[in-house]
């Protein structure tokens, strides 16, 4: 039989996977690299939700937050790619220092 990973491994992970978003999501100039920064984001929350349900199986608590917030990303990636797409179309780029002012 195998021995479990132990909740320390997940939380070191999940802790590493969340300090890198936020890496990215502050330091890249281009709305699509924040972008990639806030998913990584939110899968090191879904690693968390899912480590800490491993203690609680009957309830299965965080394997539905996880799916709510699998959803909730979804949701964000789509609506931020439309706008993304709008903003390359009124501004003809996706600098985030370049949108400094409402109309153009």
């Amino acid at each position: 039989m195998q021995t479990p990973i132990p909740l320390f491994h997940f939380l070191i992970v999940a802790a590493a996977l969340f300090s890198i978003g936020l890496a990215v999501a502050v330091t890249k100039r281009s709305v699509i690299g924040i972008l990639i920064g806030l998913e990584l984001m939110l899968n090191a929350v879904n690693l968390n939700l899912i480590a800490f349900s491993r203690y609680d199986p009957v309830l299965l608590r965080g394997q539905l937050f996880a799916l709510f917030v699998i959803v909730v990303a979804a949701a964000e990636v789509t609506v931020a790619l439309a706008l993304v797409l709008r903003v390359y179309h009124h501004y003809g780029s996706i600098d985030p220092d370049e949108m400094n002012q409402l109309k153009h």
